[in-house]
């Protein structure tokens, strides 16, 4: 199933995308609709009704960030063998590992605005979805413990992150971060099988990995994650991203002004995301 959250009519409503449109579950979005134990049976009965009166258009309904209310979001730096390799970094034994705030996700079609740094950099991900409570879980547990899968793009301010040896301060900007457009439940995606994911900028592409590649499964991160914080419904985990950042390039490339960056991962969508650079003043570099 592909579930999500969508504005329409001035209400926001968690939803299950049919062919036609949205069908409404009942919740306002899927941080709330994933706190019901039995989500994924409410779910499958819509689906199997699939009541027409109740169907919300595509054209009536617009796609936003369809977790807006994580508890935590955690990120994996590196996972990718060709990324880490690009970053002049060991292949590591251990995940390495960096927190987001909630502020930082966006929809998936919103403007992603800098007020602070020209340096800003793509960064295309698999994001996991927990859908059930858990704590020092096996990676058996962590698997059944997942919701679902979407798209992210955790667009970092690099002359924030090389500010200090801790990157937090250049991936924790409000909304750069778009999530989404749905989440696909486990029953559809695989990621050990491989999913690509791909990044382009101004329609030409810049990354392009595969999540086989993996050097911590999705199941391997959630459950050494758990090892240390409980993860519940609607909290969110980005696995890493491929080569072919921009800080990696010679000479390093960043977004520009207007820029649009796309961040696809076929089987899920696609994420279309205009560039704003509103820096104003000149940014010390040290």
């Amino acid at each position: 199933m592909k579930l999500a959250t969508v504005e329409a009519g001035g209400q926001t409503h968690a939803a299950l995308q049919v062919a036609q449109g949205y069908l409404p579950l009942p919740a306002r979005n899927l941080s709330e609709f994933l706190q019901d134990t039995d989500w994924l049976s409410i779910a499958s009965t819509v689906l199997a009704e699939h009541r027409s009166d109740s169907l919300l258009p595509t054209a009536e309904a617009r796609l936003l960030n369809p977790v807006p209310a994580p508890a935590k979001v955690i990120c994996c730096g590196l996972n990718y063998a060709d990324h880490i390799l690009e970053m002049g970094r060991e292949l590591p034994l251990y995940p390495t590992l960096f927190a987001k705030f909630a502020d930082t996700l966006a929809d998936p079609g919103s403007e992603i605005i800098s007020t602070a740094s020209n340096n800003v950099d793509w960064e295309a991900e698999l994001a996991v979805v927990i859908g059930t409570k858990i704590t020092n879980a096996t990676e058996e547990e962590a698997t059944a413990a997942i919701a679902g899968y979407t798209v992210a793009n955790d667009v970092s301010m690099r002359d924030w992150q090389r500010r200090t040896l801790q990157w937090f301060q250049g991936k924790a900007f409000d909304g750069t971060t778009p999530l989404g457009p749905v989440l696909v439940t486990t029953d559809e995606l695989d990621p050990e099988s491989g999913l690509e994911v791909i990044c382009r900028v101004n329609g030409i592409e810049v990354q392009r990995g595969n999540t086989s590649t993996f050097v911590f499964s999705a199941a391997r991160l959630i459950s050494y994650i758990s090892e240390f914080t409980t993860l519940r419904p609607g909290d969110v985990v980005l696995t890493g991203t491929p080569g072919g950042v921009g800080m990696g390039m010679e000479p390093a490339r960043f977004l520009a002004d207007g820029d649009e960056l796309q961040t696809e991962i076929p089987g899920i969508g696609t994420l279309k995301n205009r560039v704003r650079l509103r820096v104003n003043t000149p940014i010390p570099s040290h």
